[in-house]
């Protein structure tokens, strides 16, 4: 690998602002509840991941799009400050920054809507604009809270170049076979993998089928996260199951994009996908003793220093 391009990672993907209200329980539907302690934060699937990458190590830049508002200026100044290389941040005119609205119960449990604004806007040509953001790096890193047909345009491009793929396929949606055909890694919870591979998952055994299934329909490797129990690895030759880190949960909202973000990181510097898979599972046991999204991703020197 060229030395210039080792630990970079372009992540493609989107921005919001998250508002989030903590309170006892999550509504059941049209019931109201009152909640207590309200936070503004940077959230957005993409920028999450990007700022976890960030923190751990790696060389970020990062493609999405935002309003002409105040939370656009703020996310450009936010990943400016997190050392993101923000040259592919666009802005659009004609659309508002992409928002979240997050409930957090007690149990740390989260429900979560958005409305994406101008992430819905990020296009194919936004990522050929980026095709030297592409070039330069090895490792791409995408999410599906952006158009389909720009995520399947920006894989193509990446495997054209000889990069490779890692997708965290959130929030679940169809994919398509030319799609998966361009994955490295796909990373899917119990419910993605479910709603990918048609099979129900209740166990090990179960989640093993339909990463095996999941692999047969093109893609080359899977880790199917299992939330607190852990993460199932599956390459089509063999499974590993790595266990989660015990710890006391706070807001779980950003653990998958800080788990993605630690995969990512690790398979730059050249670890192989256990190795990865380990030191990601460290990184998401420290966010979830953390509130907030991106405020709860951890610096790599935490990571390096966790012990239980």
């Amino acid at each position: 690998m060229d030395s210039l391009r080792k630990n970079k990672i372009l992540v493609i993907g989107s921005t919001n602002t998250d508002m989030v209200v903590r309170t006892d329980r999550l509504p059941r539907p049209g019931e109201t509840v009152l909640g207590g302690i309200f936070m503004m934060n940077p959230g957005g699937k993409g920028a999450n991941q990007a700022v976890a990458a960030a923190r751990l190590g790696a060389d970020v830049t990062f493609v999405c799009k935002t309003g002409n508002d105040m939370f656009g200026a703020d996310t450009r100044r936010r990943l400016a400050d997190e050392g993101i290389d923000t040259t592919y941040v666009y802005t659009d005119a004609d659309h508002p920054s992409g928002v979240a609205l997050i409930a957090v119960d007690s149990k740390a449990e989260n429900s979560i809507v958005v409305a994406s604004g101008a992430n819905a806007a990020l296009l194919p040509p936004d990522i050929e604009r980026a095709t030297a953001a592409l070039d330069a790096c090895e490792w791409v890193l995408m999410q599906l809270e952006t158009p389909m047909e720009t995520i399947e345009f920006a894989a193509s491009e990446a495997v054209h170049r000889a990069k490779r793929v890692i997708l965290n396929p959130a929030p679940a949606a169809v994919l398509s076979p030319q799609l998966l055909a361009n994955i490295y890694l796909l990373t899917p919870n119990e419910t993605e993998a479910q709603a990918i591979s048609g099979i129900g998952i209740d166990s090990l055994e179960t989640a093993e089928q339909a990463a095996r299934k999941i692999i047969g329909m093109g893609v080359q490797n899977v880790v199917v996260t299992l939330g607190a129990q852990g993460a199932l690895i599956c390459d089509g030759q063999a499974s590993t199951f790595v266990e989660a880190y015990r710890v006391a949960a706070v807001d779980t909202t950003a653990a998958g994009d800080v788990f993605n973000a630690g995969v990512a990181t690790a398979l730059a510097e050249g670890l192989d996908l256990e190795g990865a898979v380990r030191f990601a599972a460290k990184a998401a046991a420290l966010s979830v003793t953390r509130a907030g999204a991106q405020a709860s991703a951890p610096f790599r020197n935490e990571v390096d220093a966790f012990r239980l």
